[in-house]
């Protein structure tokens, strides 16, 4: 029993750390491919999209309404 302690102790522990490591570089491989991702989306739309101000929303709004009536 002691024997199997003495092995299990250290292969629980290199499993832990493979686990921890697997999950880190997996995170940070997503982190990654996400701000590419959003790189690439400001190249294909002109950089940053400012959303609109609330007088234009209402602007934009009200023709709307007037459209359809």
């Amino acid at each position: 029993m002691d024997g199997i302690m003495q092995i299990g102790l250290p292969v629980l522990g290199i499993l832990g750390a493979a686990a921890v490591t697997f999950y880190a570089v997996s995170f940070a491989e997503i982190r990654e491919k996400s701000f590419r991702e959003l790189e690439d989306s400001e190249d294909e739309n002109g950089g940053f999209k400012s959303s609109l101000s609330s007088r234009k929303r209402r602007a934009r709004r009200q023709a709307d309404k007037q459209d359809k009536t």
